[in-house]
């Protein structure tokens, strides 16, 4: 998409005398340059990022305050360290890619205001984008900062995919060029600053010293981080989460790691126990079916039939009727089913949400009911309806994950706070939500005409920074229809990351697909050895393919409401010269397939789609 190119002002940046220092990325292709005022003049700090020769954002506004310290003004340059080179290489078992490897030219600098108070800057440059935080050392008693004073100035008319600030993190990433719009943001917000160039902007390793963020702009087209609170009490050394932006193409974009990379490793000795896979799922097509004990066994003999090894039973379990959770669990581990069991976090922001309630609060209820979950066989836990992203929240989240570790849980964060790269320090953290996703289908009418446009924005923004229980693949229809072909659905399971996919339809509806659908629904990952973005533009279409094993999975979807040629290479998987593949696509209308098990393709491939259509391909190599 064409977009006007935003004049370079590299002369005009500030109306007072800068220090200038720089640090690349190892491949030299993104420069990012500190500007500080000399001799305690007014203004602030800031960065400037170049892709190649282009600016991509002219000013980075830097700093912290506390109630004792100004640290975003009058920050003069005190020292800069040499230039380091920081590998990251690591095992992930959600995600992407399950071997993780990047490399960064890290500095140090420190950064003086006029009263002789520092505040350190770590920039790292990769090759996929930047990643800085800040470092502060606070008073003895501790202190409090007021604000995070980082922002970013975006080009007026660059085209943007950002989402309205929500507490559960869903939404739509809606297409605008429009600047000045007063409003909230949250995280991962992608831009286009040059045309061709993206930008995604988002937080990774909130710890428990930290709350959570947002980026608010007032009319400008500055984007300003905030705290969720006006206050956050700190003590001794002291620092930020990193701020990350992911630079370069579309496929640099989606197939960035930079959000995990960041993130604190992994400290668990034992993660052989944490097994990602398929689920049945009752919610979408029963919103009250966990209080149906019969129901329920149909959902254990669904996983069981399409041999997919978990069963998540959803909310108000504790409510059941015709019998009890014990003869449920029961009856999963008979068939060799593992169970998933549904919780409300109780810190919910919706009156009358659902049970069970308030057992997973108090520590020493936790301790107890994920003792009783672990004796009793169930594998996971989905823990739904958390307030924002307050420091206090942070910390339920944190006791959560760690709690759970011990007694071998899984667990699904619901109706709250994205990855941030949470995956990396806990692997048992094998989805979160944090999306507009199909279960909406079952309480409005919002997702049915814009699911596609949505589905086509999701693998660009939401689902770069993490897993997504999106739960894709509805083929009939909840409270409210679908209109995506059925060709566009069988491509989500594939096209969105999760480290357990929750398969949401009936039971006689996957019994009623044909034999090749059913095949591939039964034997397709959620994990992944690599992933490559083959085709695409946010909102219009997507075309992704993952690698595991010697097995490529492509999946393409039209995000229009016309048909569509869907062209891409496959020139990136090395495959041979002429490859059979099976391919399942849109048939002669919406509620059809076309399916061609030998179906010869080149380098170079075109797939005619549906309006809102799709298609899969299976690639297994010799």
């Amino acid at each position: 998409m064409k977009h006007k190119l935003f004049a370079i002002f590299t002369t005009l940046l500030f109306t007072f005398t800068l220090q200038a220092t720089e640090i690349h990325s190892p491949n030299g292709q993104i420069s990012v340059t500190l500007h500080c005022p000399e001799n305690n003049a007014a203004g602030t700090a800031c960065l400037s990022i170049r892709y190649g020769d282009q600016y991509i954002f002219n000013q980075i506004h830097l700093g912290i305050q506390t109630n004792r310290q100004d640290l975003s003004s009058k920050l003069r340059l005190q020292s800069a360290s040499e230039t380091s080179l920081h590998t990251d290489d690591y095992q992930m078992i959600t995600g992407k890619r399950q071997h993780c490897i990047n490399h960064a030219n890290e500095r140090r600098f420190i950064l003086v205001n006029d009263k002789e108070q520092c505040l350190t800057l770590i920039i790292r440059a990769y090759d996929d984008g930047i990643a800085f935080r800040y470092q502060l050392k606070t008073a003895p008693n501790g202190e409090m900062i007021t604000n995070e004073c980082t922002s970013y100035d975006l080009a007026t008319g660059s085209p943007r995919w950002m989402r309205p600030r929500s507490v559960d993190n869903e939404g739509f990433y809606p297409f605008s060029t429009e600047g000045c719009k007063s409003g909230e943001w949250g995280y991962p917000a992608l831009m286009e600053p040059q045309e061709d160039v993206f930008a995604l902007i988002t937080e990774s390793d909130l710890q428990r010293i930290h709350c959570g963020t947002y980026l608010v702009n007032e009319g400008t087209e500055r984007y300003r981080v905030k705290m969720v609170e006006d206050t956050l009490s700190v003590t001794g050394e002291w620092h930020s989460a990193w701020h990350t932006l992911i630079i370069g193409t579309l496929a640099d974009i989606t197939e960035s790691t930079l959000t995990t990379d960041v993130a604190t490793p992994c400290q668990l000795k034992d993660t052989s126990w944490i097994k990602p896979g398929n689920a049945s799922w009752i919610y979408w097509a029963h919103n009250h079916g966990a209080r149906n004990c019969a129901l329920l066994k149909q959902y254990v003999d669904l996983a069981a039939s399409m041999h997919w090894p978990y069963t998540l039973i959803d909310a108000e379990w504790d409510q059941m009727t015709g019998g009890t959770i014990e003869d449920v669990l029961a009856y999963a581990h008979s068939k060799d089913i593992r169970p998933i069991l549904w919780y409300n976090s109780t810190t919910n922001w919706i009156e009358g949400a659902p049970t069970p309630l308030y057992r997973l609060n108090k520590a020493t209820d936790r301790e107890k009911e994920f003792a009783w979950l672990e004796k009793q066989g169930v594998k996971g836990v989905k823990v739904d309806f958390f307030p924002t992203d307050t420091q206090q929240a942070i910390n339920y989240y944190f006791d959560l994950l760690e709690d759970a570790a011990r007694h071998h849980l899984l667990v699904n964060l619901h109706g709250g706070t994205l990855p941030w790269g949470w995956q990396r320090t806990y692997p048992q953290l094998i989805t979160l939500e944090s999306v507009y996703g199909a279960e909406w289908y079952n309480n409005n009418e919002r997702l049915t005409s814009r699911a596609a446009c949505h589905n086509a924005t999701l693998p660009f923004t939401r689902n770069v920074i993490g897993s997504m229980d999106y739960t894709p693949g509805t083929f009939s229809d909840s409270q409210h229809p679908h209109i995506t072909s059925y060709g566009h659905e069988l491509a989500l399971p594939i096209l969105f990351e999760s480290g357990i996919q929750h398969m949401p339809d009936r039971p006689e509806t996957y019994q009623s697909l044909p034999d090749e659908v059913k095949q591939l629904l039964s034997t397709l990952p959620t994990t992944w050895d690599d992933t490559r973005l083959l085709s695409g533009y946010p909102g219009e279409h997507a075309v992704l393919a993952r690698k595991r094993g010697n097995t490529w999975y492509i999946a393409g979807i039209n995000g229009k409401d016309t048909p569509a040629i869907l062209r891409f290479s496959l020139q990136r998987l090395s495959l041979p010269q002429q490859t059979a593949v099976l391919f399942i696509g849109d048939g002669t209308d919406e509620k059809s397939f076309r399916i061609e098990k030998n179906l010869s393709i080149g380098k170079e491939t075109e797939v005619p789609c549906l309006a809102r259509g799709g298609f899969v391909m299976q690639i297994t190599l010799p």
